[in-house]
């Protein structure tokens, strides 16, 4: 597989991959952003309702809710998610007009995602001082004062961690989608190199995104540290 990695033929295909790749790197960027900013807007109010709404948190809810919550989202992440991206190729057609394409993988992409960023925004939430909470509550400050101005900006730095985690994920994520007909690297990586056996243009693909992973892991890394309180003192 890698015996003529860096053959003259290899590279002859991979400059013939090369002006496509630009294109490329800016669809895995956009499907990846849009899908983590989708994600969050559908897994932070849900992982908020996770910690605000038991027994003894801000805002109570039937505790059959939250069952039903925890069910929903305990099914999402347990399904492989190249079996759901099939799975959801009718809601694909229904928001988007077709389920193949770039834009046509973001659906999938937020379905995949949105539980497991409710997972992670209710982790950070959990982390806050409980005694900050019960001051803000002595003080008479409503459910919703006490999530918006106590709790979500005490998690702030842990959010931003945990935000880049489902970002790298995602990014993941998108790579795979090139198996159905996804655009980005993870089309280069899969039609143009695995497909074809042109290997060193999926090796060049995968360093590409392993490149973009650490450039959002460092962004969201300086980001946590810049909002920490904790490190001004």
């Amino acid at each position: 597989m890698y015996s003529d990695l860096f053959s003259a033929s290899s590279v002859q295909d991979l400059m013939a991959v090369l002006p496509s790749l630009p294109y490329a790197i800016w669809e895995t960027f956009y499907v990846t952003v849009l899908s983590t900013l989708l994600s969050l807007v559908l897994g932070l109010p849900l992982g908020v309702l996770l910690v605000a709404g038991e027994k003894n948190g801000v805002l109570p809810l039937p505790r059959w809710l939250l069952q039903v919550l925890n069910v929903i989202i305990n099914l999402l992440r347990s399904v492989p998610f190249l079996i759901l991206m099939i799975m959801v190729f009718p809601l694909s057609r229904l928001i988007i007009g077709t389920a193949v394409g770039t834009t046509a993988t973001i659906v999938p992409l937020v379905v995949a995602a949105f539980p497991f960023v409710a997972r992670l925004v209710e982790s950070s939430l959990r982390e806050v001082d409980p005694n900050i909470i019960e001051a803000a509550q002595s003080m008479g400050a409503t459910p919703l004062q006490i999530i918006c101005k106590v709790m979500i900006p005490e998690s702030v730095p842990s959010l931003i961690q945990n935000v880049t985690i489902a970002l790298t994920t995602i990014l993941g994520y998108s790579a795979m989608s090139g198996i159905i007909g996804g655009g980005g690297l993870g089309k280069i990586a899969i039609d143009y190199g695995y497909y074809r056996y042109k290997y060193l243009v999926m090796l060049v693909a995968v360093v590409i995104l392993i490149l973009l992973v650490q450039l959002f892991q460092s962004l969201g890394t300086w980001l946590a540290r810049r909002s920490d309180k904790r490190l001004k003192r």
